[in-house]
């Protein structure tokens, strides 16, 4: 008799973390129906098994677009191990692309799945001490920061925030995000119009889940939809640029996701969407009832897009962001003939990994230049790359002033991005010391974000 097979397939083994002691301990990786999960197993709380990936060809084949990481100042020593010394520690394998500044405590919601476990508490930080923080962050990136998200709390309510953004976008950053719940957008339409002021280098990260009430209900304990709608309307009359940030959870807005695609299409100064599968650790793994195993993943937000997209976008169309193949997919849409059509589509994009840098912030000219730069090399055949993204561009775009460039992109780009972060039950090792979005600490440290909500949060809120 024909002896029987495991129910899966062994992947690989990693490192992660019990959800109940902390305790670092072996994760094994395995594919069983098509999809990734991670089993460990804790000699003091038992097993816990995970959904990691809903697609296992997807998690499969994002390694071709992995790459080295950039270099970056490291503020700690390796001492108690990943995700322990985190800081940056010499083990992290990749810079700062977001670096969160958390300026206040203070909210003005109460939201179940808050990551922060925010309240109104009014306290917060001194300018002083934002301005260390900056120049921290600006120094560790050796004078070449990306991208700066002022966070919280709600950071509207800090009576400094458009100090506060202002000094940020003179310290260098390419890129300044106001992180924001939308309610005084909604409400102070004096204060929209002093963010319009900020011409280019600058957005608003708008947390906006849908368009149910039962939506914002589950999420943000109360009805927010007229108020999005209106916050949305008062960025839009003043011309302040937005990216919708979309939490997606399973059975409860996923059947939403083409249409927020598709209100982000057509409306003028939405330069892109985030969405977010609901992460298990703040005030969402306290008030869990689903088991992670029932989580929605990057590949399931992805099918959903192509599923609820009418085919203008397609699960084809994402790749994995280089910096962290294992938490972000991206697709990258250019207007041609009024039209928005994903770049990466019908081109291998891992063929060109040499002219894509470490970042989640898309410089048209920067990629232009490195693919030219690239071409010089007989070896290299980026030029069909470079063709493909010139087309899309005006033929005076390089002699345009830099504002006028910076504005092209802004009414002639959207990207779609889908970003996971880990918490106790999908962490793993792997992903961890390649995440890029760091919280700034006022101790002068960089944390990995999932690091931070998950472990040291707590340190900081006690201090």
């Amino acid at each position: 008799m024909r002896k029987s097979e495991q129910p899966y397939l062994f992947h690989g083994m990693t490192i992660s973390i019990c959800p109940e002691c902390m305790a670092s301990i072996p994760g094994k990786i395995i594919i069983k129906n098509n999809s990734i999960y991670l089993i460990k197993q804790c000699n003091l709380h038992g097993e816990f098994e995970c959904l990691l990936e809903e697609n296992a060809e997807w998690y499969l084949k994002r390694k071709e677009y992995n790459k080295p990481g950039t270099e970056s100042k490291i503020q700690t020593s390796i001492n108690k191990g990943c995700p322990l010394d985190c800081g940056l520690c010499p083990d992290h394998d990749q810079h700062t692309c977001i670096g969160l500044l958390e300026i206040t405590k203070n909210c003005d919601l109460n939201c179940p799945i808050c990551y922060a476990g925010s309240k109104n508490d009014v306290s917060f930080m001194k300018m002083e001490q934002i301005k260390k923080m900056m120049d921290f962050f600006q120094d560790a990136e050796a004078g070449n920061a990306e991208i700066i998200q002022i966070s919280g709390g709600e950071p509207s309510t800090h009576p400094d925030i458009i100090e506060i953004i202002e000094t940020a976008r003179n310290k260098g950053f390419k890129y300044v995000m106001l992180n924001t719940n939308g309610l005084r957008i909604a409400s102070d339409r004096a204060f929209v119009k002093e963010l319009s002021r900020f011409e280019t280098g600058f957005e608003v990260y708008l947390q906006f889940d849908g368009f149910e009430k039962e939506t914002y209900l589950h999420f943000r304990n109360q009805d927010l939809t007229s108020i999005k709608q209106k916050a949305v309307e008062n960025l839009v009359k003043h011309g302040v640029p937005v990216t919708l940030v979309s939490t997606i959870e399973k059975g409860i807005n996923e059947h939403e996701i083409g249409s927020i695609i598709d209100f982000g299409l057509k409306t003028p100064c939405i330069r892109g969407i985030n969405f977010q599968p609901v992460a298990y650790f703040g005030r969402r793994d306290k008030n869990t009832k689903l088991p992670p195993s029932n989580r929605i993943t990057i590949t399931g937000i992805l099918q959903k897009i192509e599923d609820q997209s009418d085919g203008i976008i397609k699960f084809n169309d994402f790749v994995p962001l280089p910096c962290n193949v294992d938490s972000i997919a991206v697709a990258y849409m250019f207007k041609e003939n009024g039209v928005f059509v994903p770049i990466s589509r019908n081109i291998k994009l891992s063929s060109y990994l040499p002219v894509i840098d470490n970042t989640f912030y898309m410089d048209a000219e920067e990629l232009t230049k490195n693919l030219n730069d690239c071409q010089s090399d007989k070896i290299c055949k980026c030029g069909s790359f470079l063709k493909n993204i010139q087309r899309f561009l005006p033929a005076n775009y390089i002699i345009k002033s830099i504002k006028e460039q910076k504005t092209f992109i802004d009414e002639n780009t959207f990207r779609i991005s889908v970003t996971m972060f880990q918490d106790l039950y999908n962490f793993e090792m792997h992903a961890m010391k390649k995440e890029c979005v760091h919280v700034i600490t006022d101790d002068f440290k960089r944390i990995p974000f999932s690091a931070y909500n998950m472990i040291h949060r707590n340190k900081y809120h006690e201090n």
